[in-house]
């Protein structure tokens, strides 16, 4: 009886004694971890940060062809995309990934995953639910979000790109819903895809279907959802890994083509840039934020004034004479050009559009339109100013 008693207590004695232990040695381990923890962590958190920082836009330097063609896109995003075509470490990825930075702030449905504007919203809640009571769009709820810009990474799956049955959800509560894909995420927004022309078959037929009808309709296990899909497509590569499917070439509304700089002081200049953004980011950033937010409210203002810009029946005649004589197939070179001279008349605070804006503007439109001849010596480039001189009678003058 004795020997239980003693057992018995004995626990209590060392369950007593471990309190007292532990605040004996509490107060060196709360002297230690301050300093110990919390330095790392914030180590980490700074180089997380950092790495997150995208080179400004402002700071890339030549490669006036892109970053045109780009903010064009972004004042109208009807023009239809961007391919951007050129040497290897010319700063293709660099400069889309920048552009972020300097895209406005547009509105959505609060905490939707499509991006949806309200109207949008409740057209696609109201569409095939008879009985529920229709919604008020006064009351639905809003929030200011960054243009989205959304990589497609070469190896990404069918189901990742068009969205897929959520088996999270299918497990844990046995309910059918879907996982939204790429395509959602960039309604409203960009869908950057670097080495375009290495992307799958499939997935191209994919991106087609979808460019073409702005909507995204997924058909599988059960499920069918039906969501709206406008982006803009913007494609980077190297012209040597292979040639894009004509196809989805026809699709992109711009052609950018991207040289390595041959000018010593801009190469200079690049180096320099780069290494200053690699010491500080923060700090580069911080110097260059001016430029940036100017670049972004001429965008808006360009943006806010395009529904005023016209153009008379005498350039879009020129345009489309420019465009038989360059045989281009289809109508949607003379499109592309009506819509990228509005916008850049627009970026150059202009309210007409003229034939100097078309010429500016013409080799990025029509460039990758071309019939290919394989024995044409002269370049796109050439190719598109002889004929608009013909069209403009400067060659006649000059004769």
């Amino acid at each position: 009886m004795t020997q239980t008693v003693k057992a018995a207590k004995k626990p209590s004695a060392s369950k007593a004694a471990a309190p007292a232990k532990a605040k004996a040695a509490a107060p060196a381990k709360v002297k230690a971890t301050p300093e110990a923890k919390a330095a790392p962590e914030a180590k980490k958190a700074s180089s997380k940060k950092k790495s997150a920082l995208a080179f400004p836009f402002t700071s890339i330097v030549g490669q006036e062809e892109m970053k045109l063609s780009l903010i064009l896109n972004i004042i109208d995003p009807r023009i239809g995309g961007v391919l951007v075509m050129g040497h290897r470490g010319t700063g293709k990825s660099t400069t889309v990934r920048a552009l972020a930075e300097v895209l406005p702030f547009i509105p959505r449905v609060k905490d939707d995953i499509y991006n949806r504007t309200v109207e949008q919203y409740v057209e696609m809640e109201a569409a095939g639910k008879k009985g529920v009571p229709a919604i008020n769009p006064d009351e639905v709820k809003t929030e200011m979000i960054p243009v989205p810009v959304v990589d497609l990474p070469l190896g990404a799956t069918e189901d990742r790109v068009c969205g897929t049955i959520d088996i999270e959800k299918a497990l844990t509560s046995g309910v059918k819903a879907f996982e939204p894909g790429l395509l959602a995420q960039s309604n409203r927004g960009f869908l950057y895809i670097d080495e375009v022309n290495l992307l799958d078959d499939h997935l191209v037929d994919v991106l087609l279907d979808v460019a073409a009808s702005g909507k995204n309709v997924v058909e599988r296990e059960g499920i069918s959802i039906r969501h709206p899909a406008r982006f803009v497509l913007v494609g980077s590569g190297n012209p040597e890994e292979g040639e894009l499917r004509p196809q989805l070439l026809d699709r992109f509304g711009l052609h950018a083509r991207i040289i390595t700089i041959n000018d010593v002081a801009k190469r200079v200049q690049i180096v320099k840039l780069r290494r200053e953004y690699d010491e500080d980011p923060e700090a580069f950033i911080k110097k260059v934020t001016r430029e940036q937010q100017k670049l972004q409210k001429k965008i808006v203002a360009a943006q806010d004034l395009l529904p005023q810009v016209s153009m008379d029946d005498k350039v879009l005649t020129d345009i489309a004479r420019l465009c038989m004589n360059l045989g281009i197939d289809g109508h949607r070179g003379e499109l592309t050009i009506t819509r990228t001279a509005h916008a850049y008349a627009a970026y150059k605070g202009q309210t007409q559009v003229t034939m100097q804006h078309v010429r500016e503007i013409a080799g990025l439109c029509l460039r990758h339109r071309l019939r290919k001849d394989p024995l044409e010596t002269v370049d796109a480039g050439e190719k598109i100013e002889r004929e608009l001189a013909k069209v403009l009678g400067e060659g006649e003058a000059a004769a």
